[in-house]
């Protein structure tokens, strides 16, 4: 995991990076087929941001494995992140989960259609994982064959979305 001490942070998430903040920061990054899960609490003022690459840790690595290579996988981070909100005090039902990526940003031939891409695949294990762990997902924008920049405010839990390969003017924002 990420730690920087600034005043007013803006951090770039590299895939597999993790940043939680305690103080009110822009978090960025850029997702094709990885998924990008952004927890919050209003009540602690506490926000972090996961970019997750590949959707499970190999069968029986989940315990060996150190969190700078877990990271890299979705089941783990929202699992680490799950309890890393636990540790700080913040109840399952009090944070807001809010989910994006998972496309499938590269051309596949007529034959593989019928395998699952990663970026499906990514999402489908975010869903679920996050189910189990009892976190609701407040916001998504999932799928599709364009990839998508995000910037997460850990000050109001607000992320605003921009499509690449697309229009400058089709912007979202999932408050």
């Amino acid at each position: 995991m990420l730690e920087i001490e600034c005043d007013v942070c803006e951090v770039y998430l590299q895939p597999g990076e993790v940043y939680l903040a305690r103080k009110p920061t822009i978090i960025r990054t850029i997702l094709g087929s990885c998924v990008g899960i952004a927890f919050w609490s209003a009540r602690l003022s506490v926000g972090a941001l996961c970019h997750a690459l590949l959707p499970k840790c190999p069968p029986g690595a989940g315990t060996g494995l150190d969190a700078a290579a877990g990271y890299r996988f979705v089941d783990f981070s929202i699992r680490g992140l799950a309890r890393q909100f636990d540790q700080i005090g913040a109840a399952r039902g009090e944070v807001q989960v809010k989910l994006f990526g998972g496309a499938d940003v590269l051309a596949t031939s007529a034959t593989s259609t019928a395998r699952p891409t990663i970026g499906r695949l990514n999402c489908e294990v975010a869903l679920e994982v996050l189910r189990q762990e009892g976190l609701k997902v407040m916001a998504l924008s999932l799928g599709g064959t364009s990839g998508r920049s995000i910037q997460f405010h850990t000050g109001n839990g607000e992320v605003r979305l921009r499509w690449i390969s697309r229009p400058v003017f089709e912007e979202d924002t999932c408050g």
